[in-house]
């Protein structure tokens, strides 16, 4: 089954480290504090001053961020103990990563499940082509963190806003977004849910959703660490964990419940009717107000704390200098391929597992009500597994959670293989099985979650910690994003189906018959919603010769296999064994 929550985690910067993310900072530590560094070799004297600050701004961060992670409160007693502005800061930070996870829950949950209804596997695997800005945002990054305005007058007004470095970037994406999902809303019908709907369009559409908000997760991790006090920085990652966690589940699952008709008329009705309660369109229409409501009142009420003296920066060529600069570390392009490969086993688990489920007669009400219970365990499992990955053997959990994974993808395999025929019910028994198959699957991907945040933070080089945790967990977000393409490819190119005429029909007119409904629909598709609708409206059966979901499945876990014994394994007991000083690149002649 898969672990639906794995898409956001992918596409938004892990959240142990997102409250450590300070892009395009310059970090200075000085030369006792971390081994292997010389900072008066990289770094002029006339930047010492803003280094020892930024150092200790890093080493607030790490403590606080360790401290939320294992124990969920702070130093001072807990959230609850804060202070009345660091109160307000984390209910605006809750806001606008509630803003950022809805579309991201409906380009990675919602619209697979709507389109499967009509397209093919490989028609899908086109759509995920639309979540890549969140896995590459890094390449624009250092723009958004470097470019902005302090004000901006109103056209043929005397009327001046205030602006900054961070609601510079977040005003005008937030009001892009909000138009755009209000456009997208008048033509769900024409654009979304039709058949003859382009699916190349509908994926342009959501990559510009996509963008968008990956824009805007740049410029709210880099406004958490100035909107809470240092003390209290280490409560980002928690505004971000609560915030995208919550409008992903609205996107998703909240969204798919109450647009089934099934869940609609079973729970909230007493006469049954011919529409859900909640449709795409109307949805889109809400979603688009809270956009441009929220935004409102932040450039009307909101103004952004301008940044001290200390906040010195890099140039946008200098963070791109050092970006390569860690790229041509050995162990990081070891550590590159570990991420771009590691996630290839158990992708189709992940990404069609659950399609295939509902294609078997699981309602869409049904997953999203397990994925929902499946919610309150990623919070148990993330407490656990970060325990489990402190100390200096934070790629052992997951490795062994990699494992896991494989064994899991098989399992759940059999629990698909397993379900009743689409025409019978599934029982309560059974149920609880595919809400059993959810939880392990979360339960190993969170620990592999936690466990490579953990190392990303204990190899990052301090001087540049959030260009270097940037880069890795944008790598690491990629592993997970570019194989689906070719997973939903794989799918459809293994299957094998065909439409088989009515009995009893003779032989001369059974052209005539199968053509009569939808020319342009292949006989061979019996795998969409869509085709077993055409063949079984002319009196045809479904055929099945071969799905192609069990052999792309075994195909991956297979390689998994290989890959994890043959070079995953290997490669991370070694890097785990190396020193922090061999992950450390020189800042001489880039810091200028």
């Amino acid at each position: 089954m898969p672990k639906q929550v794995d898409a956001p985690r992918q596409g938004v910067d892990s959240a142990i480290s997102s409250g450590m993310s300070i892009r395009t900072k310059y970090e200075g530590a000085s030369s006792n504090e971390k081994p292997g560094v010389n900072v008066e070799d990289a770094v002029k004297s006339a930047l010492l001053d803003a280094d020892t600050t930024a150092s200790r701004e890093m080493d607030t961060l790490k403590t606080k961020e360790e401290s939320a992670d294992l124990t969920g409160t702070s130093q001072d007693g807990g959230i609850m103990h804060l202070s009345r502005s660091d109160k307000e800061a984390m209910a605006l930070l809750v806001v606008l990563y509630l803003l950022q996870g809805i579309p991201v829950g409906l380009a990675f949950g919602t619209m697979p499940y709507l389109l499967k209804s009509y397209m093919s596997y490989t028609d899908v695997g086109i759509f995920m082509l639309c979540t890549y800005p969140y896995s590459l945002k890094l390449l624009w990054s250092p723009i958004v963190d470097t470019l902005f305005v302090t004000q901006w007058r109103v056209p043929f007004t005397s009327l001046t806003l205030s602006l900054g470095r961070r609601k510079s970037w977040i005003v005008p994406v937030q009001f892009l977004t909000s138009i755009a999902l209000y456009l997208l809303a008048n033509h769900t019908e024409e654009y979304v849910l039709s058949e003859t709907a382009n699916i190349y369009q509908v994926t342009a559409l959501f990559f510009s959703l996509i963008t968008m908000a990956a824009t805007q997760d740049i410029a709210v991790d880099g406004w958490a660490l100035t909107l809470l006090s240092e003390e209290n920085v280490g409560y980002a990652s928690t505004a971000q964990t609560i915030g995208v966690n919550i409008g992903y589940f609205t996107s998703f699952t909240v969204f798919l419940a109450f647009n089934s008709l099934e869940f609609s008329n079973k729970y909230f009705r007493s006469e049954a009717l011919d529409y859900p309660i909640l449709s795409l369109a109307t949805y889109l229409k809400f979603c688009s107000a809270a956009f441009f409501l929220v935004t409102l009142w932040l450039l009307i009420f909101k103004k952004e704390k301008i940044e001290g003296r200390h906040s010195t920066e890099m140039s946008v060529r200098q963070v791109y200098v050092i970006m390569w600069r860690i790229c041509k570390l050995k162990h990081v392009q070891l550590l590159t391929i570990v991420h771009l490969i590691g996630k290839i086993g158990f992708q189709p688990n992940e990404a069609v597992t659950g399609l295939k489920m509902v294609e078997k007669g699981l309602g869409k009400e049904d997953l999203a009500l397990a994925v929902l219970i499946d919610f309150p365990f990623q919070i148990l499992f993330g407490y656990l597994a970060a325990l489990w990955s402190r100390g200096d053997r934070a790629l052992f959990p997951w490795v062994v959670a990699f494992v896991a994974r494989l064994v899991l993808a098989l399992v759940s395999m059999a629990v698909v293989h397993g379900m009743p025929a689409s025409s019978e019910s599934i029982g309560g028994s059974y149920f609880l099985l595919i809400i059993a198959s959810t939880v392990l699957n979360s339960f190993a991907s969170t620990v592999q979650f936690v466990g490579i945040s953990a190392f990303h933070t204990q190899i990052a080089d301090p001087i540049i910690g959030g260009t270097y945790m940037t880069l890795l967990n944008t790598v690491s977000n990629l592993g997970g994003t570019w194989p689906r393409y070719f997973v939903f490819k794989m799918v459809d190119f293994f299957s094998l189906s065909e439409c088989l005429p009515p009995t009893g029909v003779d032989p001369k007119h059974v052209d005539r018959i199968l053509g009569q409904a939808n020319v342009s629909l292949p006989l061979s598709d019996c795998i969409s919603d869509t085709g077993r609708d055409y063949c079984h409206s002319i009196g045809g059966t479904c055929h099945i010769l071969r799905d192609g979901y069990y052999w792309t499945n075994t195909i991956c876990v297979a390689l998994g296999a290989v890959t994890l014994l043959t070079f995953i394994l290997p490669v991370c007991l070694r890097l785990q064994k190396i020193p922090s000083s061999a992950w450390r690149v020189r800042l001489d002649k880039v810091i200028n």
